[in-house]
């Protein structure tokens, strides 16, 4: 916790200072006994043991997503499901969408944990009667859709001359066609409401390119600009739409990268390792809560300062 300047005087400053005190003091504890909310997998949580530790010095924690309702794409595994547990946690009914039916039944039973309403259904992004009936059983069961998080995605890499056309086609439907039958299903439902919150995975590589990634920069650097669209677009109704750029991440898709080219990407990042995958939960947290409620069009590189 960095150490912040207080010019307040008498009675009142003083009463400032011990507070200031008391919560440096419960912040180090809890950095020194709890590093992490959870591991890269999204178990051990540890939020409960949080609130408990802060309201020893009478801080009390807020749930962040209290009543709202939130779909999220992707959820399976990996970011997916950290930022499931993240949301749940804070309060949320989350309606998780995959395709890899086999290993979402687990991982709902960890969301239901924290939010016994959240539910899990099947969900092709490519396919636009998948995702409307996503939508449409979504809304009929909470009544309504408050947070959209567009997390699905895949890689098929390749140089240039040597990418299949299937391969291309392939990444630009999930990664890109995706993201755009999803909100665009969804901002329906938020127009009604007139309120909505649209976070959508770019990447790095959707900002600088990449060696070999083609289809999968095309399709990344396609949704930045989609989100800075409907940035204007949507705004004065209510709904804010953001994107959130990853670094390298420990996640299933990295580890099918050399370790060689792992290694040269730590050495380029200020902070030395790989990004977890509460790293990026909390990134997206904090742009579906009403803490970023004047943060609109915006691009959010969460990389741990990668210099490419």
């Amino acid at each position: 916790m960095a150490p912040a300047l207080l010019l307040i005087s008498g009675s009142l400053g003083l009463r400032f200072q011990t507070m200031y005190e008391s919560g440096v003091r419960t912040c180090e504890y809890w950095q020194r006994n709890q590093e992490r909310s959870y591991n890269d997998d999204g178990k051990h949580s540890n939020v409960q043991q949080r609130d408990r530790v802060l309201s020893t010095v009478g801080y009390s924690s807020t749930v962040r997503l209290a009543g709202k309702t939130a779909i999220i794409t992707g959820a399976a595994r990996g970011i997916g499901l950290a930022t499931a547990i993240r949301f749940a946690e804070e309060g949320a009914r989350v309606a998780l969408g995959d395709v890899d039916e086999r290993t979402a039944v687990a991982s709902l039973q960890r969301v239901q944990e924290h939010s016994p309403d959240s539910f899990f259904r099947p969900l092709d992004v490519t396919h636009r009667e998948s995702v409307q009936a996503f939508v449409d059983e979504t809304r009929r069961r909470f009544g309504r859709i408050d947070i959209l998080i567009n997390n699905a995605g895949i890689t098929a890499d390749a140089q240039l001359l040597k990418m299949t056309e299937a391969d291309f086609d392939r990444v630009i439907d999930i990664n890109l066609k995706g993201v755009f039958n999803c909100t665009q299903a969804t901002a329906a439902v938020m127009v009604e409401q007139g309120y909505g919150k649209i976070v959508s995975a770019t990447s790095v590589v959707g900002l600088y390119g990449n060696f070999g990634q083609t289809n999968y920069v095309a399709a990344k650097a396609g949704v930045i600009g989609m989100t800075k669209v409907w940035a204007r677009e949507l705004g004065r109704k209510g709904i804010l739409v953001n994107a959130i750029a990853p670094g390298f991440i420990n996640t299933d898709m990295s580890r099918k990268v050399p370790d060689k080219f792992l290694n040269i990407i730590k050495e380029k990042t200020p902070l030395a390792r790989m990004g977890t995958t509460s790293d990026i939960a909390n990134a997206y947290l904090f742009l579906a809560s009403d803490e970023s409620s004047f943060v609109n069009g915006a691009v959010l590189s969460v990389d741990g300062g990668l210099v490419v």
